[in-house]
Formats: structure tokens, sequence, C-alpha cells
């Protein structure tokens, strides 16, 4: 949940602008009072009747005197909204709760609430709030849905002020507002071992001593029991006191998640194209690994990560996993089309060291791009492709210029280069692709066709 902070509305005493905009905020049942006791009072006039003129003066004189009093009445309402969650899966409805306080010692009249909301999340919600005591609240609430992912502001909500013939109407603004984030939705996937580890440690459980050189062990004191042969030599002369090497720990196993945002490699849009569907994928591989423990890291063809992020990327089973996860959505829920043409960027981030399992979400590929790919598997133990033809995404794949020539000479490169690679048809499920992925590693691991990842 997210409390939004809170803003007041107070209707000031007046001076000659304020008089102006009292007036100015006539409706149009007291502008048309208005305009008939001017017209009244002229035929009085013309016709010489006393009485029509009366009857022009009280006309004239209703709206003038209700927006005076509407005016000069002291309001002060505080007013706070609640998201209820502020993070939302696309697809999903959030509620909104709106409320409302009177802090003035004097009871409000008619009082009509208005949020401003953007359009795709649907219809502007308007609220008549009949009489707030003096000290009293009201609170109410509306939802909001969208299928578009994003960053959609709320507010600043409106406060409209009526009198009871409804001759004039003020607006006060508050100043606050909230934020509504929709993520991507998230497809649970089923525990399979694509790269033969468990609880994210990977087979043989490398050890991160063993990967570092004699300067980079940090000793500790000897404590009864400890195996001599522990003992670092060097560090007891330095230290004048017997020094043993610490214990070898478990190093965690990592997963890169490679999303190509690159626009030319994409057609169509709206929530059921081919790039929505790899974002769904990346962020639902994303949280699959950090429960699964591993330390995953989103990676885009432009080179760029999530901000905050570590150099092993984001770890999970712990208490900040779901702080992660939750970055990594935020970063996704706005992640839109890159210029790039390639992704030799991608690549120059992975060739600097053994990044574990590489998951990739791609889309239209040409020879060069495949090669670039075949080079990242170099740098990986085990590495999944999910292949998108965006042209079979589309309605009508007729009226798309560019056949999708060579298609499967690309898989073919990729596979020969290491690469699982899946082809994605239009309404393929991720969990299916997911299973296959399993089924095609074993499949190569039993008859000896590659190292399994």
């Amino acid at each position: 949940m997210s409390t939004a902070g809170t803003g007041q509305a107070v209707a000031d005493r007046g001076d000659k602008g304020g008089v102006r905009t009292a007036l100015a905020g006539l409706t149009t049942r007291g502008r048309s009072f208005l305009a008939a006791g001017v017209a009244a009072a002229v035929c009085s006039y013309v016709l010489g009747q006393g009485d029509l003129l009366r009857v022009g003066l009280l006309l004239a004189v209703l709206p003038l005197v209700c927006a005076a009093v509407l005016y000069r009445t002291r309001y002060r309402v505080a007013g706070s909204r609640r998201l209820s969650p502020a993070r939302v899966p696309a697809g999903s409805e959030a509620r909104v709760h709106l409320r409302m306080d009177n802090v003035s010692r004097l009871p409000t009249g008619l009082l009509m609430l208005q949020d401003r909301v953007p359009y795709v999340l649907g219809p502007r919600p308007r609220f008549v709030l009949d009489r707030v005591e003096a000290g009293g609240r009201r609170e109410v609430s509306y939802r909001v849905r969208s299928d578009l992912r994003g960053r959609y502001p709320l507010g600043p909500l409106q406060l409209r002020l009526t009198d009871p013939f409804g001759m004039c109407e003020l607006t006060r603004s508050f100043s606050s507002y909230d934020t509504l984030t929709v993520i991507p939705r998230v497809e649970p996937l089923a525990p399979v071992r694509l790269s033969g580890e468990a609880k994210g440690y990977g087979d043989g459980r490398q050890r991160s001593l063993a990967l570092a050189g004699e300067d980079d062990v940090i000793p500790r004191g000897y404590r009864y029991g400890d195996d001599l042969r522990r003992v670092h030599w060097r560090s007891t002369a330095r230290y004048g006191e017997l020094m043993v090497r610490r214990e070898e720990q478990p190093q965690r196993a990592r997963c890169t998640v490679l999303l190509d945002t690159r626009g030319i490699a994409y057609r169509g849009a709206g929530p059921d194209s081919a790039f929505e569907w790899a974002v769904t994928g990346a962020a639902s591989v994303l949280v699959h690994m950090l429960e699964r423990g591993y330390s995953v890291r989103l990676l885009t063809d432009t080179g760029s990560t999530v901000p905050g992020e570590g150099g092993d990327g984001f770890a999970g089973v712990s208490q900040e996993s779901a702080d992660a996860a939750g970055l990594m959505m935020d970063t996704l829920a706005v992640i839109d089309h890159s210029d790039g043409a390639g992704l030799s960027r991608a690549y120059d981030v992975l060739r600097g060291g053994n990044e574990g399992l590489l998951v990739a979400f791609l889309g239209d590929l040409d020879e060069e791009q495949a090669a670039v790919l075949g080079r990242m598997r170099q740098r990986s133990p085990g590495a999944v492709a999910f292949v998108l033809d965006s042209r079979t995404w589309v309605r009508e794949p007729s009226d798309v210029p560019g056949p999708s020539e060579g298609r499967g000479e690309r898989l073919r490169m990729l596979r020969e280069a290491g690469w699982t690679a899946l082809d994605v048809p239009r309404g393929a499920t991720l969990d299916e692709l997911w299973r296959q992925a399993d089924r095609e590693r074993r499949g190569v691991a039993a008859t000896g066709g590659g190292e399994g990842p």
C-alpha cells in the first residue's frame, strides 16, 4: 500500500481578484438568472413596470449573493489518497481510496470530489459529498485498471464547492499526487533444472576461495579444533599469532536475462504484441530465478542494467529479494524500444567473465546478430534463447512487408553455437516453452551432444 501526502484546500477571503474568481464560478443556471434579471430590469424601465423591476432585481441579486456567500465561507478540507496496491500487474485492478477531513470549525456544504487519472486507467471518478460536519471525515474509493504497463500519475485531487441553489461553483486543487506502476504480468514457471543446478549453488559447488589468489585470502585467528593444514603462515608471521584460512563458501549461481529491445526487431504494438510477450517472459524468468536463490541480472541490447544492482546482480532468497524483484519490475514497467541495430553492446558487457545461465528473449535476427549471440554463448556455461518471429504476431501477416526468410538458418546457427534455441509462435505460453527447453537440454545431454547449462 502507498499513502499519499495530505494536502489542504482553503477558500480564502476575497480581494478584487478573488471577487472576479467568484463571479467566474457562476454556473449556467447562475448566469441565466443574472441575464434574466438584467433583461427584466431593462424591460421594466422601457415599459414603466415597477413590479417587473423588483422581479428583475431578485433574479439578478440571487446568483450574486450565492457567489459572495460561497466565496467568503472558509472551508479547510484536508485530502489524502491511498493506493492498494501501488504496483499492480497489467490487466489487474488496483483500488484508490480517497479520504476527506473537515479540519475547520464549520460544517461544509455540498462538495464534489474529482480525481484526475489518465484515460488508459478508466473514466475520471467523481463523487458528491452532501455535508461534512466540523471535524468529520468521508472516505470513498474507486478502481483503476490498465492492460498497458507503465507509470501513471494520479491527481491532483480537485474539490468543487457549490451553493444549495446551484448558482455558483468554485474549484480548489490539492497539490499532492501519486504514481501507479503497472508492471508486466508474471507467469509461474515449472521448477525445471535447465542448468543442472539445485538451490542456486551450481554443480560441483564452486568455491569462492578456490577462485581467489593467495593474496586474496582473508585469514582469521586460530580456534581450538581448526585443522593445522589450514594455517596461513604468511599472516601468522605478519600478525605474530597463529592464523588460519577461512572456511570456503559456496559461490551463488548466477543468471543473466537478456532482453532484446531493438525497435527494428519487432513489429506491431499493444498488449498482445511480440515485444510485450518478450517483456512478460523476461519478468517471469527473473522472478522465478530469484525465488530459486540465483543472483540474477537484467541486461538489454543497449548494455544497460537495472540501476542499483551489484556486479553479480541481485541475490535471491534474502530479505532484499522482494525489493530486488520490485526494482526490476519497475524497470520493465517503463522499458521501451531502443534505437540500436545490434547486440554488440550486450556482448561487451558479457565478455567480462562467466555470467552463469543466460536466458535471452530475442526479436528478429539477421546473420550478423546470430553470430554475436554465438560468441555470447562462449561466455556462459548454459544459454537458452526464445526467438520471436514478430511477423507472425501481427493480425494480418500477409499485410506486413518483409518475409521472415532465413529464420530456420538463424536458429540452426544458435543451436550449433550451443544455445537451446526455441521458436516462439503466436499464442505460445512461456511455461510450455520453458518445459520444452528443459526437455531439449536433457536430450542433448543424454546423447552427449553438448554440456548441459
